[in-house]
């Protein structure tokens, strides 16, 4: 089954408690299976390629599956100079609490992935696995140069070239600060859940090392790494989508 093949899921909103219009799609999951919450990058929403490939791996298995948009971006209201990881993270375990029962599997693509790692911390009775694609824990220290870093302290916002868009790519200070806060890398991750990272081996935004760290650094002993040789940050082609959902139907099948 294809994304254009499966009945689209009514975009509904909810509020975390705060007034906040955050945008969310769901399906619900048949008895006794789990649901996968997807979490997207920075600056990225839940209507991507791979959101739209998971979304059609949980129909035709008749999981749950749980994607939003954090505020400021798609689809969601605010304001994106307003977002931070402890404001989108907040967004994220209360979309577990409000819209979901159940087992979960979180998948988090880039910023995502860090994200996910800190939902399942932060929610540990609910989340069983973690899938990070393209994974970017800490990509706040290690994603920035020293003079970048000096540019949000003394001004306040860095604009950077988007390789992926003709908007430059935009950080603010309150973002890099909160995400230094929540740095994970180089410190014991005490998770004991399976977590199953894809990443690209050429990937220009996240190297490869970060995986690696990230695999030491997690307390439990079923952490594998899937690397697509030849492969960049984005991991939307057909066969590299294909790899993400042959990780995730490994985890499905792990806690069941």
């Amino acid at each position: 089954m294809t994304p254009t093949e499966i009945a689209s899921t009514e975009l509904a909103y909810f509020d975390p408690g705060d007034g906040r219009r955050i945008a969310y799609r769901r399906r619900l999951p048949s008895v006794g299976q789990p649901t996968i919450l997807f979490l997207p990058g920075y600056a990225s929403d839940m209507e991507g390629a791979k959101a739209e490939a998971i979304d059609a791996f949980c129909a035709a298995r008749s999981l749950g599956r749980l994607r939003l948009d954090y505020s400021g971006t798609g689809s969601s209201g605010g304001d994106f100079a307003e977002g931070t990881l402890d404001r989108w993270l907040g967004e994220a375990v209360a979309a577990i609490d409000m819209l979901s029962d159940g087992p979960l599997i979180v998948a988090g693509s880039s910023m995502g992935g860090w994200l996910a790692l800190h939902a399942a911390l932060a929610r540990p009775d609910r989340v069983k696995a973690v899938l990070g694609i393209a994974a970017a824990p800490d990509f706040t220290d290690w994603g920035y140069t020293q003079e970048e870093k000096q540019a949000l302290i003394d001004s306040g916002r860095l604009e950077r070239t988007n390789p992926y868009g003709p908007n430059p790519s935009v950080t603010h200070f309150a973002f890099w600060r909160s995400g230094e806060v929540h740095r994970l890398l180089y410190s014991p991750i005490n998770l004991s859940i399976p977590v199953r990272l894809v990443h690209g081996e050429i990937d220009p935004d996240v190297p490869i090392g970060v995986p690696i760290r990230l695999m030491a650094d997690l307390h439990s002993s079923d952490v594998q790494l899937r690397l697509i040789k030849g492969s960049g940050h984005r991991l939307s082609e057909p066969y590299e989508i294909h790899a993400i959902l042959t990780e995730l139907a490994f985890l499905v099948d792990r806690i069941a």
